[in-house]
């Protein structure tokens, strides 16, 4: 299951580009998911663990996909870290619920991510310990935490 916290959380990773960086292992980007997330977000080709062919940038080493994919490789495949995903934009959204119905994940998000108008989802609200399945349920409540995190 997804589950979101939202505003400040201790032990979070915020910088998920410098912990991917120092992280990452090749035998995720080959993995068939990874390999979906990176064509899909970054219009790039997974040649080998440690090449993608991306039709900007040419060859380029995992270092160098976009902030969204290298925060979604992270959720993936380290479950019992917290990641920030405001490093996310809502074209990882159908991702991250992917990730969340395939095993428990946490994310942290500072801002109101779109997981799609007419998408069923369920995802628990760690804040409140709310259960919602869809933006009409999401959004009255994320939007209460937030602007709680506006006025720290």
């Amino acid at each position: 299951m997804l589950n979101i916290i939202y505003g400040d959380v201790k032990n979070s990773i915020y910088n998920t580009n410098v912990y991917f960086k120092n992280s990452y292992e090749p035998e995720w980007i080959d993995a068939e998911l990874a390999k979906k997330m990176i064509k899909d977000i970054d219009d790039s080709e997974v040649l080998s663990g440690e090449c993608i062919n991306s039709p900007v940038l040419g060859q380029i080493p995992p270092e160098r996909l976009s902030g969204g994919v290298k925060t979604l490789l992270l959720i993936l495949n380290e479950p019992n870290r917290i990641f920030n995903a405001s490093t996310c934009g809502d074209n990882c959204a159908k991702w991250i619920l992917e990730i969340g119905r395939i095993k428990d994940v946490t994310i942290n998000l500072r801002h109101m991510m779109s997981f799609g108008k007419d998408t069923k989802f369920e995802i628990k609200v760690q804040n409140g310990g709310e259960t919602v399945h869809s933006m009409k349920e999401l959004v009255p409540i994320a939007n209460k935490y937030l602007n709680e995190m506006k006025q720290e």
